[in-house]
């Protein structure tokens, strides 16, 4: 099963997920890990299944819905991110089921990383 992380490197509050990749991997060797930029376009699995920063959260939790999220405001070129992005495939009916692991970004990585294994763990990887 292929698991995207997205984060920005440059960014530490939005980095954590990208961080743990090799940990994950070792973790789920079976699994793909694959860093993906939400402005780009994707081929579609039939399941998604995404690990990225959110806001607001104080431990790593599991969305299935986007209604689930705050909408920010639009405004420039910056605001436009994974959320929008996921909205927008909904809207012309292209998203596949997607689960969005959630990870808080003041948690330190040993926590996140043994949450978040945890969490995809449940996904038979």
């Amino acid at each position: 099963m292929d698991v995207w992380l997205f984060g920005n490197p440059d960014l530490g509050m939005d980095s954590l997920p990208l961080t743990l990749r090799e940990d994950l991997q070792k973790a789920f060797p079976k699994a793909i890990f694959t860093v993906q930029d939400p402005l780009d376009e994707w081929d579609m699995p039939k399941k998604l299944l995404i690990v990225d920063t959110v806001i607001g959260i104080n431990q790593v939790k599991t969305f299935t819905s986007l209604d689930e999220f705050q909408k920010g405001p639009r405004v420039t070129m910056h605001d436009f991110d994974l959320g929008m992005q996921l909205a927008f495939l909904q809207k012309l009916n292209k998203l596949p089921p997607v689960t969005i692991i959630g990870v808080p970004p003041t948690l330190s990585r040993n926590k996140a990383r043994a949450q978040i294994i945890s969490a995809l763990q449940k996904y038979g990887l």
